[in-house]
């Protein structure tokens, strides 16, 4: 199979591409899957307009801070994994999330994506500290965090859902 994306990063089974202005299509088969948004939005789903402005807001972050949560597609196939990336959250410091399609889970991806990221973020970016956080109800997302060896900090809450979320980070080693 002919390769569609250019990744800027790889690992031994994901690519790591960049989001653009003609990846709506791309954006609404992650997005507009309830079962990925339903711990990432109170309503649990996007509508047409949430892909749009999430897309969008991927886009700008990646112009303004040169991060995002980057489209992820299996090397193998080429498939849309889902996205894993970062955004901004303090001076030198990140947020760093993912969201997987379903038929994707379970099967070490996040894990690996994350990975990957946390390496980016600490050597590239130079980073000094990660944050990151789960919906309360999301125990993949919170065993995913503890094995990347997140350390856990409180409960912060989140707007878009509404509620409290465990909250944790992860310091650059010396």
């Amino acid at each position: 199979m002919r390769q569609r994306h250019i990744y800027f990063m790889k690992t031994k089974r994901i690519g790591f591409s960049k989001w653009g202005q003609d990846d709506l299509e791309l954006a609404t088969v992650l997005w507009g899957n309830a079962e990925v948004t339903r711990y990432i939005c109170a309503s649990g789903k996007f509508s047409k307009d949430d892909i749009e402005e999430r897309l969008n807001t991927e886009i700008l972050n990646e112009k303004n801070h040169r991060v995002q949560y980057w489209p992820v597609f299996e090397l193998a196939t080429d498939n849309l994994i889902g996205c894993c990336g970062l955004r901004p959250y303090a001076e030198k410091e990140y947020e760093i999330g993912f969201h997987l399609r379903p038929e994707f889970w379970g099967k070490g991806y996040a894990k690996e994506a994350a990975s990957a990221v946390i390496e980016y973020a600490f050597t590239t970016l130079k980073a000094r500290r990660l944050f990151a956080g789960h919906n309360p109800n999301n125990i993949a997302s919170q065993k995913v965090l503890e094995a990347l060896g997140f350390t856990y900090i409180g409960d912060e809450f989140y707007g878009p859902t509404g509620l409290y979320h465990p909250s944790y980070d992860l310091i650059k080693s010396r």
